[in-house]
């Protein structure tokens, strides 16, 4: 059974960091593509970074390109988000999400697993 337990959330200050931690279990994790997607209220959920298995690729929304950071560490089945410069905007429950298979995707529809989220607040 494939678990993935985010935390790290809570409530900051414009311009202020965060960083999300996604612990994962019942997966091959080296062999296994992640990503961070949001949902702020009353919106969809958006993706917001993705990484390769192997960590040597990712990809990033445009509106967080240059503030966030995806990393994993696959020796301790963990992904990570590292959030800076945050914005009011950045306000939402973040979820991580894994899927069979190496290369990752944008989509929700693409993703398997899903954790239950944690919340982000911004204030501004």
């Amino acid at each position: 059974q494939v678990t993935l337990v985010e935390s790290g959330g809570g409530l900051v200050q414009a311009g202020g960091t965060l960083r999300l931690s996604c612990a994962a279990s019942g997966l091959t994790f080296s062999m296994s593509a992640m990503a961070w997607f949001r949902q702020a209220p009353g919106k969809g959920r958006e993706f917001v970074a993705a990484i390769r298995s192997s960590g040597d690729s990712t990809v990033y929304a445009d509106s967080v390109k240059g503030r966030f950071t995806i990393s994993r560490d696959n020796a301790k089945n963990t992904l990570y988000l590292q959030m800076n410069s945050l914005k009011p905007e950045d306000t939402a429950v973040y979820y991580c999400a894994t899927k069979v298979g190496t290369v990752f995707f944008m989509k929700t529809t693409q993703y398997d697993y899903w954790g239950q989220g944690t919340q982000v607040t911004v204030s501004s």
